[in-house]
């Protein structure tokens, strides 16, 4: 079988109903653009993109772990990606889908990629905290973001299969998920992999890694993935991991959180799963310069201020336990959720 190209559109596609080939898609394009509601004006201009006649699209990273910027995806690797889904979650022309992301970040871009490719019947709604909220009947799969996943526990079962990305799942909301019915994947990726490469359903250690991706790491740890039909270059990231197998991950942290205090290397990440539950408020680990340790392990809640029962640091060991605690009214966060650890502290 030939793979589809990115000219090409699915003719099972249907969106919010109706079944639409290329020249309809351009014809709601224009629609969404010139009187849609605000949520649909970047979906108008990523369809009339993806049929400019370009083999790229321009799009910007989420500026979590950096300075956001414009990177060139090819559309034909968006198109793999897509596939790799398919085949990963098994998912089949005619598979009812629901689209609550923002079209604006890669991982909405491709939701509408993988409807378009696939043959999905996709049912493409606002973005928002609760996104099942005014929506009726059941879904073979979806994307959400952990807040969204968290304000629809009580619906969650009218959907077969969810992915949840973007941000890491905390252990109080994997322990949730993981007494529905639904099937639920944890996702690992970023734009510049074009979304996921790698899953793992909630409440396992390991991400596997979807087809033709292999991995590796570096001499500080840090993952290398290998999809060359996603993306030309070695990708390598920050990200500190464990590596079961050429297939097979443990995420561990990111390179650039790590704090040396005392000399004795801390993750933040893995403080914050050990008080998962604990907290009520947004919080997460991070440090601060001191004297004697060289940096000092602190605590950052985010809201007012109260008084922290200290008991909850209990599980900690002696140089993971918070020095100082921190509130800050509002956290800094990226478009799509992602808390900005070092402009939060500013």
């Amino acid at each position: 079988m030939i793979n589809p190209t990115y000219e090409n559109v699915h003719n099972g596609f249907k969106l919010n109903g109706f079944h639409l080939n290329r020249e309809d898609l351009c014809r709601v394009a224009y629609s969404f653009i010139k009187e849609g509601e605000d949520f649909e004006k970047p979906v108008g201009d990523f369809i009339l993109d993806w049929f400019d006649g370009k083999s790229y699209i321009e799009m910007h990273t989420s500026g979590s772990t950096g300075i956001p910027k414009i990177i060139r995806v090819e559309k034909q690797a968006m198109v793999n990606s897509a596939l790799a889904t398919g085949d990963f979650f098994e998912l089949h022309a005619g598979n009812k889908a629901l689209h609550c992301l923002p079209v604006k970040y890669v991982a909405g871009k491709m939701m509408l990629v993988r409807a378009m490719i696939l043959g999905l019947d996709l049912e493409f709604v606002a973005p928002s905290s609760h996104p099942l909220r005014n929506v009726d009947g059941n879904f073979d799969f979806a994307a959400m973001v952990p807040l969204q996943a968290q304000n629809s526990l009580s619906d969650l079962h009218r959907i077969k299969k969810l992915i949840v990305g973007g941000a890491k799942i905390n252990s109080a909301l994997e322990n949730q998920l993981i007494k529905l019915p639904t099937q639920v994947y944890e996702t690992y990726g970023m734009t510049e992999t074009i979304s996921h490469i790698a899953a793992k359903s909630v409440g396992e250690k390991a991400f596997t890694v979807l087809p033709n991706v292999t991995i590796s790491y570096d001499d500080q740890n840090c993952l290398v993935i290998h999809a060359p039909r996603i993306n030309d270059d070695v990708i390598e990231t920050n990200d500190i991991v464990e590596l079961v197998n050429e297939n097979q991950f443990i995420f561990l942290g990111r390179i650039d959180n790590v704090i040396n205090s005392g000399g004795i290397k801390l993750l933040p990440e893995q403080i914050e799963e050990k008080l998962a539950g604990k907290i009520e408020p947004r919080y997460f680990i991070s440090s601060k310069e001191d004297k004697e340790l060289g940096e000092k392990v602190i605590l950052v809640i985010e809201g007012d201020s109260f008084t922290v029962d200290t008991s909850i640091f209990d599980g900690l060991d002696k140089y993971e336990k918070p020095k100082e605690i921190l509130f800050v009214p509002k956290f800094k966060e990226t478009g799509n959720g992602k808390i900005i650890r070092k402009e939060s502290l500013i």
